[in-house]
Order: structure tokens, then C-alpha cells, then sequence
């Protein structure tokens, strides 16, 4: 029990690659609607339109104050009350999502709020709508500022996903319970769980790195090419 024996690995193979894949799947479903989900919530709490500011700093406030397993809970538990049941899966995938979306939105929020406020203005004296200069104009430059901060909370999200075990939710954590509960080796099952899920996330923070040095470096060769002073050809003599 206190020794770590990888066999665990290979006699139950199919439950470790189940939950893994799993996994996987809520990770990627949960990224892509949380990240859609906080740029909107984002765009909503600096709209000028005072009901969308509210729900969106009503929606962030809110969903940072309290726990994650109580989010879950609610999709999990609290729907059946009012009619409508989802199981562990589903309502894992939405309580991750939302929660994610909330941090997301303070993170893109505070990007946009970096971006001179004259561009926006400009934007819009050129014809685009609020919502076509802040998708076209101010997210992509807020976004490349508060990168890391969003790869962060994507990070989390992929370590939050363990919290479906809690509700049956057929992911990793929860193969790795039902395993344990069947081999009584703890430390052995846990710790292959755990290279599992840095085989997820350590990929996804060198590729935050990477692509945070790379905009860096963009960003430094346009302000040197912007400081160059422009090369005038030579106007030659006049001969008479």
C-alpha cells in the first residue's frame, strides 16, 4: 500500500483511458464555451448600455464569490427540482464552464481597459457598430495583453475538472476512485493520475509561453519598425 506499483496501470488500462479521454472532452467543451462566455460577459460590463453592465458584473461577481462545487451542484442537483434533469457529465461541463467564464470575463476585461480608449472612439467615427470595433479593434489586442492570465485560467479549468467525480461525472478523478476503491493502492492509482493530468496541462503552459514570447516579439518589432526613421533615396546631382 505504501509502495508504488505501476501494474495498476496496465490491469486497468481501459477505466485510466476512459476517464482520460473524458477528460480531455469537458476540458475542450468547457475551454471553448468559457472563453466564448467571458468575452461576452467582458464586452457586457464596459457596454455604455446600463442593464447589459449590469448583468455583466451582476454574472461575474456573483460566480467569483462562491464555490465551484456549489455551481455544479446547482446543474446537478438544483435543476431536478424545477423539472429538468442532466447528468453528472452535462452538468459538470456547465458548472466548470460558467464558472471559468466568470474569471475569464475580469481577465478580458481588464485587457480592454489597457487599450488606449481613442481607438474605440476611432472605430466607431469610421462606421463600425460598438460590437464590430470591440470583435475587430479591442478584443484581439486585449486578449494578446492578458494571454497568460487567460492561459492561467485554462490551466485551472483542466485541474478543476476533477470536481465531476463528484457527481459521477465519468472523468478521470472518478475512474481513479473507483479504482482505488477495487486496488486499495492510493498512492499508486493517484499518482498515475496525476502525470495524467501534467500530460494535459504542461503542453498548454509551454504553448501559453510560446505564444506569449511570440506576440512579445511582435509587438518589439513593430515599435522598432515604427522608431526607424523612413530611408528617402538620394535626389543625385544636377548636371549642367
Amino acid at each position: 500500500m505504501g509502495k508504488l506499483d505501476f501494474s495498476v496501470l496496465i490491469k486497468h488500462s481501459d477505466r485510466f483511458l476512459e476517464g482520460f479521454l473524458n477528460t480531455i472532452q469537458v476540458s475542450i467543451m468547457a475551454l471553448i464555451g468559457s472563453f466564448i462566455l467571458g468575452a461576452i460577459m467582458a464586452i457586457f460590463r464596459i457596454s455604455p448600455t446600463k442593464p447589459l453592465n449590469w448583468i455583466g458584473t451582476a454574472f461575474v461577481e456573483f460566480i467569483r464569490n462562491i464555490p465551484l462545487l456549489l455551481v455544479v451542484f446547482f446543474f446537478y442537483l438544483g435543476l431536478p427540482a424545477l423539472g429538468i434533469s442532466l447528468d453528472g457529465f452535462i452538468s459538470g461541463t456547465l458548472g466548470l464552464t460558467i464558472y471559468t467564464a466568470a474569471f475569464i470575463a475580469e481577465a478580458i476585461r481588464a485587457g480592454i481597459q489597457t487599450v488606449p480608449r481613442g481607438q474605440l472612439e476611432a472605430a466607431r467615427s469610421s462606421g463600425l457598430s460598438y460590437v464590430q470595433a470591440m470583435n475587430l479593434i479591442i478584443l484581439p489586442q486585449a486578449i494578446k495583453i492578458v494571454l497568460p492570465s487567460i492561459g492561467n485560467q485554462f490551466i485551472n479549468l483542466v485541474k478543476n475538472s476533477s470536481i465531476l467525480a463528484v457527481v459521477a461525472g465519468m472523468d478521470l478523478m472518478y475512474f481513479a476512485d473507483l479504482i482505488n476503491s477495487d486496488t486499495f493502492l492510493p498512492l499508486s492509482v493517484y499518482t498515475i493520475v496525476a502525470l495524467f493530468y501534467l500530460v494535459l496541462t504542461l503542453p498548454l503552459s509551454f504553448l501559453v509561453h510560446y505564444m506569449e514570447r511570440r506576440f512579445g516579439q511582435s509587438d518589439a518589432d513593430a515599435s522598432r519598425a515604427k522608431g526607424k526613421p523612413k530611408k528617402t533615396k538620394p535626389t543625385g546631382q544636377v548636371t549642367m
